[in-house]
């Protein structure tokens, strides 16, 4: 299947997702997985449920046998029980691989609040106002990446947003010195009303170019890359909040989370803190 066959048949599925008021990160990630998926299917395609369940299942091994790690597993199968549904067989659902909840993170991929700090004073130190502030925003607040442009002026000077995202409202109350800093930031740079952290040309800053920006302060700071992207701010954000007021539900409520399933994987401890909890039980004579 060439590339423009295969975007022609992406192109109504791409419809469909956004119809849903999917976020753009989430419909890229369903048309990437997808197009892998039909690729690695060639050019024929099976008219029935059957013919398609059994490739899926293929499929499935396929990247098992690839190794790749079991979440991005299933959130590849994600993208293809989406697609095969599109394609009007909802019935053909591929299981996905039972994972057992971890009971700790690896310490090389969390964010710690010193390395966080050496990352704001890297991006002033290169001059990047912009960069450093947008980190604080989102640290400061727990807003996902996409949330970014709901940060405006008149937030700013409210002192709080609503976000509207995933067919749900929330507001977010902003801290008040956050908010001099917008507003100051905002003057400086003429931004009169509505969003605030702009490119150049006017527009809103893409999840990529955020992503990049950060990437590019990383020797700087000496922090590992590993370490360093927009969502690990949230997740430094959701620890940092949990630490004052122990409560999982408020902090479930911040984040926009429906489950607090969804907030405990916020929660996890290093492996380190891990270890010395088990030191702690004295059970080794």
């Amino acid at each position: 299947m060439t590339a423009s066959t295969m975007t022609a048949a992406l192109q109504p599925f791409r419809q469909s997702l956004l119809q849903e008021e999917r976020e753009e990160g989430t419909i890229e990630k369903y048309l990437r997985d997808a197009g892998r998926f039909l690729r690695w299917m060639g050019d024929e395609h099976p008219s029935d449920p059957a013919g398609w369940k059994e490739n899926a299942i293929r499929w499935k091994e396929h990247l098992c046998q690839e190794r790749y790690a079991p979440i991005t597993i299933n959130s590849m199968l994600a993208a293809v029980n989406k697609l095969l549904a599109f394609l009007g067989f909802p019935e053909v659902r591929i299981r996905y691989l039972r994972i057992q909840r971890k009971l700790f993170r690896r310490s090389e991929k969390e964010l710690t609040r010193e390395e966080y700090l050496r990352l704001i004073n890297a991006a002033q130190s290169l001059g990047r106002e912009r960069l450093a502030l947008l980190m604080e925003a989102i640290c400061a607040t727990g807003i996902r990446v996409s949330e970014v442009r709901y940060l405006t002026v008149e937030a700013a000077w409210a002192g709080r947003t609503e976000i509207s995202l995933k067919g749900k409202i929330r507001t977010i109350l902003l801290p008040g010195k956050l908010c001099r800093k917008l507003l100051k930031y905002a003057k400086k740079n003429k931004i009169a009303s509505g969003e605030i952290f702009l490119t150049r040309g006017g527009n809103g800053l893409s999840r990529r170019q955020i992503w990049s920006e950060m990437k590019a302060i990383c020797e700087k700071a000496g922090v590992a890359e590993s370490k360093v992207f927009p969502h690990n701010l949230r997740h430094l954000f959701a620890r940092t909040f949990y630490k004052v007021c122990r409560d999982v539900a408020r902090l479930a409520d911040v984040l926009g989370h429906s489950s607090i399933e969804t907030t405990r994987i916020y929660l996890i401890s290093t492996g380190v803190e891990h270890v010395r909890l088990l030191e702690r039980l004295n059970l080794i004579c």
